[in-house]
């Protein structure tokens, strides 16, 4: 897009005056050995989501080793309660930060085998190996978590058994359990509800905010592209799908150039990857921009992925250049407001641009937009911090959600008005905002390369199992695959 991500509206969270005291049965703690005399531990809660009712439910919990020996966290799980709004209710998990990182986290959701007025259901918190081991007297710091309702209706926790809505301050909490190798070591669960070891097949990560995931389809319709080519006008570089932009036209500075020549498949580390590269002097005429696009349109509900590697300087000379990198989906706007458009942007600024005064990554959803006069229906989330370097960025989307992942967490997660009608082509960019970030005559190019982009139809795949599937195919020698129908 050539227009700045405004957002015109973005959910607003739902709160009641006061949380209702919810009348529940009795419990009765049940002692039980830990799995060594030494471990002991405490959990603390607080919620970010006071209100009776709210577009998501946000318990924010630590947890601290109390004994005297050390413990893996991987054999540590944690259970918070609350009432379903309905049995055929479904709920999403989401970590929003962690201080030991979101994507060594994990949620699922399970059906309590007796249920009470207060709750029928449980969030399960458990932990990679990533996440480490705790010492006497360590605690885990923050894990900001938060579940919601899968069709994004609001949800109410006046009535969940493990809500304190008054709790906005850290503070023990016996209402979320603790197991430490399916054995209750700390809180008090809903009476007949005591927790015991989880099944056998162990549930999914959900890095930084995925909900729990079902199997891969292994037949799923999948695109992968490993970008092994030799310049822009390979013949197979077409036979793949790919459209290289050419000639003028936005976004970004009218009387620039698109340059194919520019768009090149270097060997870095020894493989290839894709560059796009951005040229200027800072004049239009001397300004060229590189893009590249599927030339088929015919992704829409499904997990997107691409590793890519953006460049806060230019190889040589001045930098500071409104320069914008990106990896997208959209839908083209055949009018002003046209109903049918759509897109799913992630946009890095290294030298800001719109406004911004530096480094910014935006991840964008739009419903639609009218470019004269200008108005956008849009939402976006933004990190105001340098992402020079190789990412992993990913954006899924379903009936309910997109939700934005890099590196492994939940940067941002939009609902209606903004999931997309119709098919999509999946782009890559990379373009000149405008002549304003530096004045110098000096030639100056900056680099933005893409190691590989995966796409496979109508399943929601968490970071993990995109991870586990490029090193598949990878593994297999697998350099280009398609097997998504035409739209």
């Amino acid at each position: 897009m050539s227009a700045r991500p405004r957002t015109t509206s973005r959910r607003a969270r739902l709160a009641a005056a006061a949380a209702i005291a919810a009348a529940g049965l009795a419990a009765t703690a049940l002692t039980v050995v830990p799995a060594s005399a030494a471990d002991a531990f405490s959990v603390q809660y607080r919620t970010s989501a006071s209100g009776a009712t709210a577009d998501q439910s946000e318990p924010w919990l630590q947890v601290t080793n109390t004994g005297s020996g050390t413990v893996a966290l991987n054999r540590i799980t944690l259970r918070y309660y609350f009432k379903s709004d309905g049995p055929s209710t479904t709920y999403r998990f989401a970590c929003s930060w962690a201080v030991k990182g979101c994507a060594n986290i994990t949620g699922t959701f399970g059906t309590l085998a007796n249920p009470t007025a207060t709750a029928d259901r449980y969030l399960e918190i458990g932990f990679t190996a990533g996440a480490g081991s705790l010492a006497p007297g360590q605690s885990t710091g923050d894990m900001q978590l938060r579940f919601y309702r899968s069709d994004w209706q609001t949800l109410t926790q006046s009535d969940d058994y493990s809500f304190g809505g008054a709790q906005t301050g850290y503070a023990d909490w016996q209402k979320v359990t603790l197991q430490e190798d399916g054995a209750l070591v700390w809180g008090t669960a809903p009476a007949g509800n005591n927790p015991s070891p989880s099944p056998s097949s162990s549930p999914s990560p959900s890095p930084s905010g995925s909900t729990s995931t079902p199997p891969v389809d292994p037949n799923a319709p999948v695109l992968f592209d490993d970008f092994s080519y030799g310049t822009s006008a390979d013949a197979a570089v077409q036979q793949h799908g790919w459209t290289v932009k050419s000639g003028q036209g936005g976004p970004g500075v009218s009387g620039a150039t698109w340059s194919p020549a520019d768009v090149t498949f270097p060997t870095v580390g020894g493989s290839k990857v894709l560059n796009l590269r951005l040229t200027t002097d800072g004049t239009a005429a001397g300004t060229r921009e590189t893009e590249i696009q599927t030339t088929a349109r015919k992704f829409k509900n499904g997990t997107y992925a691409a590793r890519v590697k953006f460049a806060d300087a230019p190889n040589s000379g001045p930098d500071g250049d409104h320069v914008n990198q990106t990896f997208f989906a959209f839908t083209p706007l055949n009018a002003p407001m046209d109903p049918n458009y759509s897109e799913q942007d992630f946009e890095y600024l290294p030298n800001g641009g719109w406004g911004e005064p530096g480094d910014i990554m935006y991840e964008t959803s739009w419903e639609t937009y009218n470019p004269d006069p200008w108005n956008a229906v849009n939402t976006h989330g933004e990190q105001r911090q340098s992402y020079d370097g190789w990412h992993l960025l990913q954006f899924t989307i379903d009936n309910s959600a997109i939700t934005y992942w890099i590196d492994g967490q939940v940067v941002a997660t939009h609902g209606e008005p903004y999931l997309p009608e119709t098919p999509q082509f999946i782009d890559f960019n990379h373009w000149l905002i405008d002549l304003a970030g530096q004045y110098s005559t000096t030639p100056r190019s900056y680099d933005q390369q893409v190691d590989y982009v995966y796409f496979v139809k109508d399943q929601v795949l968490s970071p993990a199992q995109v991870a586990s599937n490029v090193a598949a195919l990878r593994s297999a020698g697998t350099a280009f695959k398609d097997t998504v129908p035409g739209s």
